[in-house]
């Protein structure tokens, strides 16, 4: 690693100041930042750590299920307030990584890096959610703007995600054996925002809504009504782990389990 200077403010505030640094880097859980500190393919003047920010909770108001930025993947499986609001945002949130991941991950670290193959960009957009940051609200269909990228500024912190409650929903994911990232994932729901359909790992631009999908389960929620439905390959990801056509044949897959498992 290069040198840089290390900073755990209590505050939010305080945390914003230090991220006003040019070069200065956000840790939430170290799940990609470490990584790339050890390959040195990033040279932080200032690493401000969140942690002390006090972030880490859930709770439920009506029928919004709110969670904090810092809150990690395995508090959010083992939460009775996910399990009975949100089942299938619980069960998503026990399928990241392994044990190590689930306890040192963040929501927020996740929402903020938007890795193309991370699951819970599949899980706010197909909610519907609001990410909430230090300054402003922010509509998922306005957050996500490809690979990597979204709407945050740089000294932007994600304080909170809120999750309208959804009467159906689930996620599946086809996951790489190894690292257990989505390969293919598909989020379902029908909710306040309607039907919704959302989809990582597969397209060359990150996250995103499956229009016929939704089009076709909103005239009738069921794993019959998306069976015919085409997926393109047109523009879906190819490497090493799987063509782009055996990402589209996934994805019906994964949305048809995801839909016969709400």
């Amino acid at each position: 690693m290069y040198d840089f200077a290390y900073e755990k403010p209590t505050s939010v505030a305080d945390a914003v100041r230090y991220l006003g640094d040019a070069d200065a880097k956000a840790l939430a859980g170290g799940q990609t930042l470490i990584p790339v500190l050890k390959q040195r393919l990033n040279r932080p003047s200032v690493v401000v750590d969140l942690r002390s920010l006090e972030l880490a909770f859930v709770r439920r108001e009506g029928d919004v299920l709110e969670i904090g930025g810092m809150t990690t993947h395995a508090f959010v499986a083992r939460s009775a307030e996910v399990r009975a609001a949100i089942p299938g945002l619980a069960r998503l949130a026990g399928a990241i990584g392994d044990r190590q991941v689930r306890n040192r991950g963040t929501i927020g670290g996740s929402l903020a890096n938007n890795d193309p193959s991370a699951c819970y960009p599949a899980a706010v957009l197909a909610l519907g959610a609001t990410i909430v940051t230090d300054r402003r609200r922010i509509a998922a269909d306005d957050y996500f703007q490809g690979m990597f990228t979204t709407v945050l500024e740089a000294d932007e912190i994600i304080t909170a995600v809120e999750f309208p409650v959804a009467a159906r929903a689930n996620y599946e994911k086809f996951r790489n054996p190894a690292s257990r990232y989505a390969i293919v994932g598909v989020f379902v729901a029908a909710g306040p925002a309607g039907v919704r359909v959302a989809v990582t790992g597969a397209g060359q631009g990150g996250v995103f809504r499956h229009a016929a999908m939704e089009a076709a389960l909103a005239r009738d929620f069921s794993v019959d009504a998306i069976s015919g439905v085409e997926i393109s390959a047109d523009d879906m990801n190819s490497d090493i782990h799987a063509s782009a056509a055996y990402r589209a044949h996934l994805v019906g897959v994964m949305a048809q389990r995801a839909v016969a498992g709400t």
